[in-house]
């Protein structure tokens, strides 16, 4: 199906058909099927070791593939120019797990790794720009000046979070986004995410184990098992599946919390 056909009264953003990755003899995901639909939060979680990263990191191109084709806002990596890959990959917005900020450089320097590296724009410009994507994200202005090691978990996450909304991307990837952080930390952090989604018109993958997350933010869930998407849908469609690891994880002890 192409990218720009409408399902569910929305245009699909991102489409995977039929995708296989291995590392030598081990098959990771086996002909793995996922869409992800304009303006939608969508929640993708596993058992550790499934392939949840794997996945995401595919979709990024930086994993290859062994088979089963990409399709990204509309366009066929395979196909695409050098020129076209260019203008995809501006479109396209990741927080890694952890941060991953450059810890030699301060949060406005890293907000403009991006920037220095798709754009050609003066210096102040693009001060300018990061610093309303400090803004955009609630830090204080003064983060700007902060190295990673001066930022708590939560500022990282959120200084992270701007850097990966320095070129204003249609798609954005967020890998464990609310792992370190204390429940309220987390709770605020979910805000966040659903606020930048509605008045940015943002469509957001985010990887994730936060039940809180998965029930507070997210309009649809993915579950990655048998090297492929087992079940998809709302928390509703979640809890009525009967896979004994999906009961588990959405039904268990720990679930007590999204179970009304």
């Amino acid at each position: 199906m192409d990218t720009t056909t409408k399902a569910n009264g929305a245009d699909i953003v991102l489409s995977v058909k039929d995708l296989t990755v291995g590392f030598g003899s081990k098959i990771v995901l086996d002909k793995l099927n996922l869409d992800i639909y304009r303006g939608e939060i969508l929640g993708f979680v596993g058992a550790s070791g499934t392939g949840k990263s794997v996945l995401m990191r595919t979709v990024l191109r930086l994993l290859p593939r062994r088979s089963g084709s990409i399709h990204i806002l509309g366009a066929d990596f395979d196909k695409a120019s050098e020129e076209e890959r260019l203008r995809l990959d501006m479109r396209l917005g990741v927080l890694f797990q952890h941060g991953a900020l450059f810890s030699s450089l301060t949060v406005l320097e890293n907000i403009q790794v991006p920037m220095r590296e798709y754009l050609d724009l003066p210096k102040a410009m693009m001060d300018e720009l990061a610093r309303l994507k400090i803004e955009l994200v609630g830090l204080a202005p003064e983060a700007a000046e902060k190295y990673p090691s001066e930022l708590s978990g939560g500022m990282i996450k959120r200084a992270a979070l701007a850097r990966a909304l320095a070129l204003d991307p249609d798609l954005v990837f967020l890998d464990e986004p609310t792992s370190g952080l204390d429940p309220i930390g987390a709770a605020e952090f979910d805000e966040l995410i659903a606020k930048l989604r509605d008045t940015l018109g943002l469509t957001v993958y985010m990887v994730t184990h936060d039940l809180d997350s998965l029930f507070s933010v997210c309009d649809r869930i993915a579950v990655l098992g048998q090297k492929r998407v087992l079940v998809e849908g709302t928390i509703d469609d979640m809890l009525a599946c009967d896979d004994e690891w999906v009961q588990a994880y959405f039904q268990g002890k720990r679930a007590r919390a999204i179970v009304r």
